[in-house]
């Protein structure tokens, strides 16, 4: 039997965040950028001229420069700079910390080769804890800012030019991809070399723990969800000292190549420390679309349909080799996927963006809940800001049985309005 497990179907060229055609007199540039640490980027410039704010769009590795606001924002007046980082497509070795160099680079073009006067950023999904980590850090003055990446590497950020951002939209953004993935990996697993490990009492596909078999929802129990959770952390906790165990190992190897003596050694002695010093690893990370949220509609309720972001089969999906965070380098794991050592985490972030700040959040999301979207406007540090919720999934699409409402056009409607008010496009 043929099973369909993927909630989209091909979506063209553009894929699922993009846009089909831009306006009639649209000038489109290339631009490569190379940021301060010698990191590579780039990033498609659309503007018709005479343009005072550029917005610009940016995630840790999905391609946003063909978003689906770019057109309504080029319509209002504004030029958009839709960039792509250097992990372009993948996150297995993602340092965030670094890709904020990146950020830097794209606002200093904006701002100093471009000469735009206001630089807004659009931080769509993942893009939201991106944008909200650089204006923290941008805000921070030197040394104040970060000097290592979440794996203890030595990485100052105080050596980069940060360029403040003026406003901030905050477009379905999760918490972090880290905080993400604390709510939706299977804290069943028991063996992290084994995709098919499982301890029943913590698995939310057991029937026993209150699952039903799609497409009926699921209720799970109180105490069930706080097991669940904290077996998560635990889970999350474990990978994290495999990673910290093969960088430590490296390390180790590394430091005896600094030994007074090491090269006096044979070939063969110095060539074996020198493999292990320079070594890598990967971490294999199973079964990560397991949130409670995607079969118990009572939890965070929304008007989402049943299912995870990829799947209408969350139960089979989370076997798959698709998905999220399946394959990482421990320094990429560290800095991007845990929950527990990552510092890209948007409540954390966010009370130091002081700038005027939209939320924009769709209440058909099937990965990221309502509940966030109001803890982050408590949270928030800017005195002008405003939380819209409106129809649609999460990348923009409205609900079929209800086409006419939500979706990315009235999306891009509240979008520019919101920038008209604060930042007029002439």
């Amino acid at each position: 039997m043929a099973l369909d497990l993927f909630r989209y179907e091909a979506k063209g060229a553009c894929g699922l965040i993009g846009h089909e055609t831009t306006p009639t007199g649209t000038t489109e540039e290339l631009v490569p950028l190379k940021a301060e640490d010698g990191g590579e980027s780039r990033g498609v410039l659309y503007s018709r001229g005479r343009e005072q704010t550029a917005v610009i769009i940016m995630h840790p590795r999905v391609e946003m420069s063909r978003h689906y606001l770019i057109p309504a924002l080029i319509e209002a007046g504004y030029a958009v700079f839709g960039q792509d980082g250097r992990w372009l497509n993948n996150d297995a070795a993602t340092i965030h910390e670094v890709l904020l160099a990146d950020v830097a680079a794209g606002v200093r073009f904006l701002k100093e080769v471009k000469d735009y006067r206001q630089v807004v950023c659009v931080g769509n999904s993942g893009g939201g804890s991106l944008y909200t980590f650089y204006q923290a850090q941008a805000a921070t003055q030197p040394p104040g800012r970060l000097t290592d990446t979440a794996a203890g590497d030595p990485y100052d950020l105080n050596k980069i030019t940060m360029p403040l951002l003026d406003g901030a939209i905050i477009l379905a953004a999760h918490g972090g991809q880290g905080k993400y993935l604390m709510a939706s990996i299977d804290p069943s697993v028991t063996d992290e070399t084994d995709p098919t490990s499982k301890d029943p009492a913590l698995d939310m596909y057991n029937p026993a723990n209150g699952f039903q078999e799609p497409p009926a929802w699921s209720s799970y129990e109180d105490d069930f969800i706080a097991q669940y959770t904290q077996g998560q952390r635990v889970r999350i906790s474990r990978i994290d000292a495999i990673a910290r165990r093969h960088i430590e190992e490296q390390r180790f190897y590394q430091g005896l190549m600094n030994e007074p003596g090491f090269a006096e050694q044979s070939f063969g002695a110095r060539e074996e420390v020198t493999q292990r010093a320079v070594s890598g690893r990967y971490l294999t990370i199973n079964r990560t679309e397991a949130n409670l949220a995607f079969c118990d509609p009572s939890i965070d309720p929304s008007t989402r349909d049943y299912g995870s972001l990829w799947s209408r089969r969350p139960d089979l999906f989370n076997y798959t080799e698709a998905g999220f965070c399946k394959i990482m380098t421990p320094r990429g794991w560290l800095s991007t996927w845990s929950g527990l050592s990552s510092r890209a985490v948007t409540m954390e972030n966010i009370p130091r963006v002081r700038i005027p700040t939209l939320l924009l959040y769709f209440t058909g999301d099937n990965c990221i809940f309502p509940s966030l979207a109001n803890e982050l406007l408590q949270a928030s540090g800017a005195s002008d800001k405003e939380l819209v919720f409106m129809e649609g999934d999460h990348f923009g699409y409205p609900n079929p049985e209800k086409p006419t409402k939500g979706g990315r056009i009235p999306a891009g409607e509240i979008v520019t309005s919101w920038l008209r008010d604060r930042f007029p496009p002439k």
